[in-house]
């Protein structure tokens, strides 16, 4: 798979922990920065990761920030998109096989670089379960994100 990556001031060094899990599993990755602890803007990294995500340059996504939760609702505003939050492994297993999500999000301020690994390698080696109930949520969430696209 191919794995875009992004962060800003209070993620960047996470991201930097993360690199080489992506790379051990054999996946490409593309970092879109931040690079240091320079203060910016994290919708701007969010941004970058999520249109790799859907425009099929990048398989999935990930995005780090002090809470994850910045990163998180910012994904979640690009159309077809499924950014999860997590700092738990069972979360990080049940939000590929349930909801299929393309992006993961975590706080560098809220998980350890050690649990953060195995929530990343958990998130990268599960697949989406296929099951009825599921693709049929799923469907529903997609027809939200058309409903809030006709009616602003």
């Amino acid at each position: 798979m191919k794995i875009a990556i992004g962060a800003d001031h209070a993620g960047y060094r996470l991201k930097a922990e993360l690199l080489d899990v992506i790379r051990g599993l054999g996946h490409e990755v593309e970092d879109f920065g931040a690079h240091g602890p320079e203060s910016v803007d994290y919708p701007d990294f969010a941004s970058k990761v999520c249109n790799q995500v859907v425009s099929g340059a990048a398989d999935r996504g990930i995005l780090l920030c002090g809470t994850g939760i910045g990163m998180s609702i910012a994904a979640n505003k690009v159309p077809g998109i499924r950014c999860a939050l997590v700092h738990d492994v069972f979360s990080a297993k049940a939000t590929r096989e349930h909801n299929d999500t393309n992006v993961l999000a975590m706080g560098e301020r809220v998980i350890g670089p050690g649990l953060a690994q195995e929530v990343l390698r958990t998130w990268l080696t599960t697949e989406f379960s296929n099951g009825e109930r599921h693709k049929n949520r799923i469907g529903k969430v997609c027809a939200l994100e058309k409903q809030a696209e006709l009616h602003p």
